[in-house]
């Protein structure tokens, strides 16, 4: 089972995958405002929710992990390279998530962020802000690197099969999937763009500033629930 979310007020892509026979299910990058359309899908299909897969510590909305563990006991898991310490699995660049008979591979590919991983499960890919629909994330806070990110959509992703389904973390335009033959050949800001041509792109983007950044990146540091005080 596979479903998508949409979060309007981000735009950011939620993706449930359940293995029906054993009804063990994950989330990845789920947004707090929305647990409940989560749950009322996980509820429908009876199913048990296993983990809450994190490919960033995200600018813009803050994470559901936290909640839904609370709720569910779906265990959190963020890179290891985040700065997530209350995270429940701490992911590193090949470590297998199982759930039921299905698997899912941990990619790394910092350059967006230090810590951005993509998820590889059958012939889709989950890339969260490292490759977009045409585009990528932008590589100017949280110790993001253009040419490392180049170097991860190059010769990480872009090197799997060109029918390799690509699901991103967000899309401003209203579209849901692409695929890996399709961004290396129109993707405006890699296709056929040398490293050095990249990275010249990436410094002068001139985007704003997050408006959430301030408050999301430390909520999810936390996996989006404050650490109880003590005493």
């Amino acid at each position: 089972m596979f479903k998508q979310f949409y979060d309007k007020s981000s735009s950011t892509l939620t993706y449930l995958i359940a293995d029906l026979p054993s009804k063990q299910a994950i989330l990845i990058d789920p947004v707090t405002d929305n647990i409940d359309e989560y749950l009322q899908v996980i509820n429908k299909h009876q199913l048990t929710l296993v983990y809450s897969l994190e490919t960033h510590v995200h600018a813009d909305h803050i994470t559901g992990g936290g909640k839904l563990k609370s709720i569910t006991m779906a265990k959190t898991a963020v890179s290891k390279d985040c700065g997530a310490e209350t995270a429940d699995i701490q992911l590193k660049d090949n470590d297998v998530i199982t759930f039921g008979d299905e698997q899912i591979k941990v990619i790394a590919t910092p350059g967006h962020t230090a810590g951005s991983m993509s998820f590889l499960w059958k012939d889709r890919l989950f890339t969260g802000d490292s490759l977009m629909i045409n585009g990528c994330g932008r590589t100017d806070f949280q110790s993001g690197d253009a040419g490392i990110l180049y170097d991860s959509i190059t010769a990480r992703l872009f090197t799997l099969a060109d029918e390799t389904l690509v699901y991103p973390g967000h899309d401003y335009n209203g579209r849901r999937v692409s695929c890996i033959a399709q961004e290396k050949l129109i993707n405006t800001r890699l296709a056929n763009q040398s490293r050095e041509a990249f990275i010249g792109i990436m410094e002068n983007l001139n985007l704003p500033k997050p408006k959430m950044i301030d408050v999301a990146v430390p909520a999810n540091r936390q996996c989006g629930v404050p650490e109880p005080q003590q005493g």
